[in-house]
Order: C-alpha cells, then structure tokens, then sequence
C-alpha cells in the first residue's frame, strides 16, 4: 500500500510477528514510468532491515523495458523475489496504463509477467490482480494469464475495480481462480481479524493469505495475539521515532500515525466507540497526541513491547513461495 508498507511501518510488523504465521512481506509499489529505477530509490523502498520473513519488491508500470530493467536492478540491490501490481485502482495508475487499467487485457497482462520473468529468471516473479475491472466474468482469464507469463505465485484481491475498497466481498472470485490455475493462489480481501486467515483459505482453497488495511488496524493480526493497550502506544510511539530519524518533522510523523489510528483496533487503545477514535484524530497538537501515546505506554518502554523481541528488534507485512498462510503488503 503506498505511503503505509514502507520500511519504518513494515520492519515493526515483521519484528513483533516473529516467529509466527507470517510468511513475509512486500514493499509498498514503486512506479515505473518510462526509464529504470535508480537502484537508490529501490534500495530505499527495500529498506536495511532484513528478516527471516522475505520482503518481495513491489513495481507497477506500462514501459516493459523500463520494468524489466527496473527488475533486474531491484534483484541486485538484494529484493529476493519481484512482485508485479496489476491492482492498483488509482487514478493516477489507470491514467498511466497500469495497476487495474491491465485487466482489461489478459494478453497484456502476460507479457507484463514475462517480460520481468525473462529479466530476473533466476528469482521469483509474483503478480497481484483484482477480481476484475468493472465486474468480475473474466477472473479465470486473468489468473491464467498470469500463470502463462510464468508468475511463481497469484494474488487475487477478490474485489474489481470498480469496488475499489467496499465493504462487501465475494470470496467466490478467490476460489474460480484457484482453480483455474495450478500455481498457489495468495486471497486477499476481507480479513478482518486474524480467525479469517484461516477461514480464508478453507473456504476458497487458496494457499496462503495476504493482509492489508486491517494490518494497520492491528499490527499482531498475524499472531491472534491480544496486546494491551501500551503495546499498542508503544507501537505507534516506535512508528513516530522511526519516521522522524528517518527526517520527518513531528507533525508529519504525528500525520502517518493518524493515518493508522483511523483503522486502528489492537489493544482497546481508540476505545470501543466512535468518540474514543475521535478524541484521538481531533487532537491538534502534536506534541500532546505523543505525550498521549507515551503516558498510554507507560514509563517503563521496554516492558511495552514483546519481550521475546531482541535489542536490535526493539524500535524498529509473501510467504517465500512457500506454504505459509499469511502475507504483509
């Protein structure tokens, strides 16, 4: 998701979900215009953490040179497997010809996959799709489209297009493209708490899980865990000092934590109704909403986090291909 499952955000997921049903994770998607991404700018999106869990490079773009170049150098600068998004809903996206805008055309699609294939051919290549464009007839194409470019993995965000993030889903989509295709199929959409992994994955037969917005909400999804509710301050206390070393001003970093508080579930931290979240959004200041989190977390920090963490964890969301059920985007 861009702007969230960068590396201040992602690597605090990963730390506190370890060792646990989280597979791994991919990189927020980088754009690919028309000419290779500087290997930097890969490497930043990447970030330095690495973890058991792997964390798969996510690009999105139309110029299949610049895509496949782009490939070839995220691989270099240490990404173990290359993601494809053929989902994003944006307008900006559509405009450019990528992310939704290729599910109008299978064949595009395919040739999007194997361009990166045949760039990176010693690593893994997955895409990402939604149900549809506008309806969802011809999910089986897509999937199978997709497996013809030679993707090692499948993920079907079961909504269209035209859906973009409503509340209702059909679980259905996820199952036909299942077993459409012989390759694992990852589900993606409508995992709420963390009982619907595996609910998922028994209703429609997919391999593995991905999780996004509600992984906002509640960084431990991936465990069950229940956390109090200074694990959850000191969570986004860890995020804030993250984002500002990383040279944010406080309001900006106090502006991404909002971001998460608008979602947000984990540790009863907003409360059980609306004025509780409200109470939290509407604060102005953002010195006081930090000295908020950091009375909710209590003084002694170490005793705020997972204490099976290690110092190097402390501060700080594609399962490898393999079949592990839950995966961070």
């Amino acid at each position: 998701m861009e702007g969230v499952t960068e590396p201040s955000f992602r690597d605090l997921v990963l730390a506190r979900n370890f060792p646990s049903e989280l597979g791994g994770a991919f990189t927020e998607f980088v754009r690919v215009i028309d000419r290779p991404l500087p290997r930097h700018v890969l490497a930043r999106h990447l970030g330095e953490r690495r973890f058991a869990q792997p964390v798969g490079l996510q690009l999105m773009g139309a110029d299949l040179a610049a895509l496949a170049e782009s490939a070839r150098c995220a691989i270099e600068v240490g990404a173990p497997l290359v993601d494809l998004n053929f989902g994003c809903p944006a307008k900006g996206a559509l405009r450019g010809c990528a992310g939704s805008a290729v599910l109008k055309d299978p064949a595009r699609l395919e040739a999007t996959v194997r361009a990166v294939v045949d760039a990176v051919p010693d690593h893994p290549v997955t895409a990402k799709i939604r149900a549809g464009y506008d309806d969802a007839e011809h999910v089986e194409d897509l999937a199978r489209a997709a497996e013809a470019g030679g993707a090692s993995m499948l993920t079907v965000h079961c909504r269209t297009r035209a859906e973009a993030y409503q509340d209702e889903v059909d679980w259905t989509r996820l199952a036909r493209a299942v077993q459409a295709v012989a390759i694992p199929v990852c589900g993606n959409g409508g995992v709420n708490v963390h009982a619907d992994l595996e609910r998922l994955r028994r209703e429609t037969g997919c391999r593995l899980a991905m999780v996004g917005r509600a992984a906002c909400g509640d960084p431990w999804i991936f465990r069950g865990a229940t956390v109090t509710s200074a694990d959850a301050a000191r969570f986004l206390l860890d995020y804030a000092e993250k984002l500002s070393s990383l040279g944010a001003s406080t309001k900006g970093a106090v502006g991404r934590v909002k971001q998460l508080l608008v979602h947000w579930t984990a540790g009863a931290l907003t409360g059980t109704d609306a004025d509780g979240r409200t109470g939290w959004l509407r604060e102005q200041d953002p010195a006081r909403l930090l000295a908020r989190l950091a009375e909710a977390a209590g003084a002694d920090r170490d005793a705020a986090l997972n204490p099976s963490l290690s110092d190097e964890d402390r501060g700080t969301a594609v399962g490898a291909l393999r079949p592990v059920p839950a995966i961070h985007t």
